[in-house]
């Protein structure tokens, strides 16, 4: 289980270096390179415009993906979307600027934004699943939540090589190249992640489905007809998680800079600081989960945002680092107690059949709702709003915690398998 899970985990880690690589440089460098005759305003909302595509595209890729492992298997899924996500963040190091290839060169952004999305789209649902349908019933949830601590890896990952860049740079050589270098890097985290993935085997749940040619014929017309309603709650239910994580970890980074006079540095601190203890707490949640039951505590995760992001806009607002961390830390705990679960929940509410199709397009539709539209909105509601805190944004996300809690309250529990004495360790 230990191979299993940290091949998921490694795979997941490189696929989300490579889909917030783009993020922070959306929030920082892409609106003025690519976008040169809008405002600063109109910019950035464009950068974050073609940073929400990638969000679009992750249904699809959850469809097609999703349409091969409950057909076909569990790991092609892995190879596939690794593949085709690096190719995508690679070529999008490459691509010319607006002063060289005009509208091009944001067209060309766009497209390969989407492909970023279509390959993570799938990525998710073959990792969960590679450890979810290994894993002893009494410790699902722990072995499933090592792809949930891969976002972290990644996040952390992509922001300390653009840290290290901005500090060692001028903010010309920055804008010039620097910004080009992580791309470039996701072709030999590819090519790593491929080696490890090459030893995991298929998944016995999905090996028993084969060997009974018990599979479903097409799946997401399964899922549409037997399963939608679940799917939409899924959505609903998972969409504040995205919320909250990209308003720490892509607005926050504009607001700071742009609007509070916060060096670039410090802001990626900051935000750095807050993902390591989400990722940290990831297996311990996990393991409550395990405990407890999945639902109680998405369903105090989305309590807990509820109440903690006029917080949080009041300790951002201040442009000090410790009370910025302070905010973003219990933003951060709010959302690892909702998503640390997920990857265990999410498959139990699925018959294996359909099981890669039905998880990956709810938990990829919360995306849309969450990561897609937040940072776009967030920045809307900070112009012209006045020097105060950006209250609009926390009310914002208040309403969209309320609402996942009301997803969460429909959804049935999946109460954890207790260990006996014929289950392995």
């Amino acid at each position: 289980m230990l191979r299993l899970a940290s091949a998921s985990l490694v795979g997941t880690a490189i696929e989300f270096y490579d889909f917030f690589i783009y993020g922070t440089a959306a929030a920082l460098v892409l609106g003025p390179l690519f976008f040169p005759t809008f405002s600063p305003l109109a910019g950035t909302l464009a950068a974050f415009g073609t940073f929400g595509v990638g969000f679009v595209a992750r249904p699809l890729g959850s469809v097609v993906f999703g349409h091969i492992g409950d057909r076909y298997g569990r790991r092609p899924v892995l190879f596939a979307s690794l593949v085709l996500t690096g190719a995508a963040t690679v070529a999008v190091g490459c691509v010319p600027t607006y002063a060289t290839l005009g509208i091009a060169a944001p067209a060309l952004l766009l497209v390969l934004r989407f492909l970023q999305g279509l390959g993570l789209g799938g990525e998710w649902g073959g990792a969960v699943l590679l450890t979810a349908e290994h894993a002893p019933p009494h410790r699902r949830g722990l072995w499933a939540s090592f792809p949930q601590i891969g976002p972290s890896v990644g996040f952390l990952l992509a922001n300390g090589v653009t840290l290290a860049l901005s500090a060692a740079l001028t903010d010309a050589q920055f804008a010039s190249w620097g910004w080009r270098v992580p791309f470039w890097a996701a072709g030999l985290l590819a090519v790593a992640g491929l080696l490890l993935r090459t030893s995991v085997a298929e998944t016995p749940e999905f090996t028993a489905l084969a060997e009974s040619d018990t599979r479903a014929g097409a799946p997401l017309a399964e899922v549409a007809r037997r399963h939608w309603r679940l799917v939409l709650l899924t959505a609903g239910a998972l969409a504040t998680g995205y919320a909250v994580f990209y308003a720490v970890t892509t607005w926050s980074l504009a607001y700071g800079t742009e609007r509070l006079g916060v060096s670039r540095t410090v802001m990626l601190a900051c935000v750095m600081a807050a993902v390591a203890l989400k990722g940290a707490a990831t297996p311990l949640v996990a393991l409550l989960g395990d405990r407890y039951g999945r639902r109680p505590l998405c369903l105090a995760g989305c309590a807990a945002s509820a109440l903690w992001m006029f917080p949080m806009a009041g300790l951002l607002h201040t442009a000090e680092p410790v009370w910025m961390v302070t905010g973003f830390v219990g933003a951060m705990l709010a959302f690892v107690t909702m998503f640390a679960v997920v990857a265990g929940y999410l498959p139990e509410l699925y018959e294996p059949r359909v099981r890669c199709t039905g998880a990956a397009v709810g938990y990829n539709l919360a995306g849309v709702l969450g990561g897609a539209l937040t940072p776009l909105v967030a920045t809307a509601l900070t112009d012209g709003a006045g020097e105060g805190p950006p209250w609009g944004v926390a009310a914002y996300l208040t309403v969209l915690a309320l609402f996942s809690l009301g997803c969460f309250a429909l959804l049935p529990d999946t109460r954890p398998e207790p260990r006996t004495a014929s289950v392995p360790a």
